[in-house]
């Protein structure tokens, strides 16, 4: 079984709730339900519908966030990348450990964005 690539947006060590804004992104390799590795990456400038490819070149499976957009969400699942959207602002490792466990609680947080790209929850 291939190797599951978890990113988490992150502000401040915790989950962040606006996935296009965060400072950093982690990034989690999963391997028959333990984390093997972890690391910290600097996303580029925010534009919209850039994301979702530079996330997939570093061939991640999976996103765990905050609010996201639907055209985010579709530009993930056009990447072949798994999208749970609604997490609760947690550490990244709790998230993804919580998610291997099956006890990961989403709640729909979709993010529309209105005529200016303001985020509107």
């Amino acid at each position: 079984m291939k190797n599951q690539i978890i990113a988490i947006p992150l502000e401040g060590g915790i989950l962040c709730s606006h996935f296009g804004h965060c400072e950093h992104f982690a990034i989690l390799e999963i391997k028959d339900g333990a984390i093997i590795s972890e690391k910290l990456v600097t996303p580029p400038a925010h534009e919209p519908g850039l994301y979702p490819a530079w996330i997939a070149e570093m061939g991640v499976t999976d996103v765990i966030a905050g609010g996201m957009g639907q055209k985010a969400i579709e530009l993930f699942n056009q990447q072949k990348i798994n999208a749970f959207v609604g997490a609760p602002s947690k550490p990244a490792k709790q998230l993804v450990s919580d998610f291997i466990a099956n006890k990961l609680n989403l709640t729909a947080n979709y993010c529309n964005h209105d005529e200016n790209g303001t985020c509107t929850h």
